[in-house]
């Protein structure tokens, strides 16, 4: 049996080769040579193919097919309201993926993977305005080196190239910061949905593909509808692209699952690294040049990462972990205290209105508590929240 040690370092293999794969895939089929595919195509596949796998998963849970059957009927058709919530993000992800192929057909697998992480910074700003969530002081630290070591990149990658390649460089840089600002707001708007309701991940799954597919047709037909008509819609499609497609697709569904494993470091470890794969790769598969400030810039965004998702546990967090701390809204001591003759754990305590000593700990989330423990009693200790919890 594979031990959970071993599970942790396959889920950092796993999600550094999907994390350089996906785009290192992305950007050599939209510029191999032959007959290029409709990026708009590809993007309706790759939301039917994500509601066909969540399907699979609510029918893989289900204990028979009409369990499978009464979950559509009770949590999707007769819910519409609830699942017209997900058609916002689904919206969103749609424009998303469209600019983010516009975006690697002008810049390099490197520079775009780099410059992607500025999705850390959309995503950690709509999570403050929209759920009313506190950043640590090292994470806005992280996020001020993330923006100079992407600056650092951007202004480099501009100035490396003639008048069309600037122009391609500025494009491609304003189509993947929209797409980072779509990506964090449509995440944190879906966290909100799924933390306001009961609704099962893999249900809201089928309801993103539902409502994506919807949307990325009305796109396609739209902008490719006379190319469709001649061409046909499956049009320049290779192994490559349907292989882009699946793992654009089950990207997020495998990081969902593999994260289980995984804790924060690992995640960041895992980003920085595909960054570093991400860079040699498109050195020798498209000749990107990896200069000096080129480097100088990716080594502050793969600090930046990990600093964004490491949080130190300190020496008094850990020995507080492995003690009994009762959340009190006070810190009226003599209410709590075990009356006469109450058994804790064999023991028997007499109420007395003790002496306290208050001290101020830091728990494992960085938040301040305050501890309040009677004199000469090391098995007896009350705490107390100093700030307030985000939700």
């Amino acid at each position: 049996m594979v031990s959970r040690s071993n599970l942790k370092w396959l889920s950092l293999i796993v999600l550094v080769i999907q994390n350089a794969s996906t785009i290192i895939l992305l950007r050599y089929v939209r510029t191999a040579p032959g007959d290029m595919f409709f990026s708009t195509t590809a993007i309706v596949c790759q939301e039917f193919i994500k509601m066909i796998v969540a399907t699979l998963c609510i029918y893989a849970e289900s204990k028979d097919f009409g369990d499978f059957i009464s979950v559509f009927d009770q949590q999707i058709w007769n819910n519409k309201m609830d699942s017209i919530k997900t058609g916002i993000p689904a919206l969103l992800y749609t424009i998303q993926n469209n600019l983010i192929y516009l975006a690697i057909s002008n810049l390099d697998a490197a520079v775009f993977q780099v410059t992607s992480q500025v999705k850390i910074l959309t995503t950690a700003l709509f999570t403050v305005i929209l759920l009313n969530r506190s950043l640590k002081f090292t994470q806005w630290i992280s996020l001020f080196v993330l923006f100079v070591g992407i600056s650092i990149i951007q202004i480099q990658n501009v100035k490396s190239g003639g008048d069309d390649a600037q122009k391609n460089a500025l494009f491609g840089l304003v189509c993947v910061i929209m797409a980072c600002v779509l990506s964090g707001l449509a995440g944190v708007y879906f966290e909100k949905i799924l933390k306001n309701s009961k609704t099962s991940i893999w249900v809201r799954n089928i309801q993103l593909g539902l409502f994506g597919t919807l949307f990325a047709l009305i796109t396609s037909f739209s902008n490719d509808w006379e190319n469709i008509q001649e061409k046909g819609f499956f049009f320049g499609y290779t192994s490559l692209v349907w292989v882009n497609i699946l793992v654009q697709s089950g990207g997020g569904l495998l990081v969902a699952v593999v994260i289980k494993y995984a804790d924060n470091i690992l995640k960041g470890f895992a980003t920085s690294a595909a960054i570093v794969l991400s860079c040699i790769a498109s050195w020798y598969l498209f000749n990107t040049i990896i200069d000096f400030m080129f480097g100088f810039g990716t080594l502050l965004v793969v600090v930046s990462v990990f600093l964004y998702s490491y949080s130190p546990k300190s020496a008094a967090s850990s020995s507080s972990s492995t003690n009994s701390l009762l959340p009190l809204k006070s810190p009226s001591v003599s209410s709590q205290l075990p009356s006469a003759q109450e058994t804790q754990s064999g023991p028997k305590f007499v109420r007395r209105e003790p002496s306290l000593v208050a001290s101020q700990i830091i728990d494992e989330d960085g938040y301040e508590l305050v501890k309040y423990q009677p004199v000469g009693r090391s098995d007896i200790q009350y705490t107390s929240e100093t700030n307030n919890r985000p939700s």
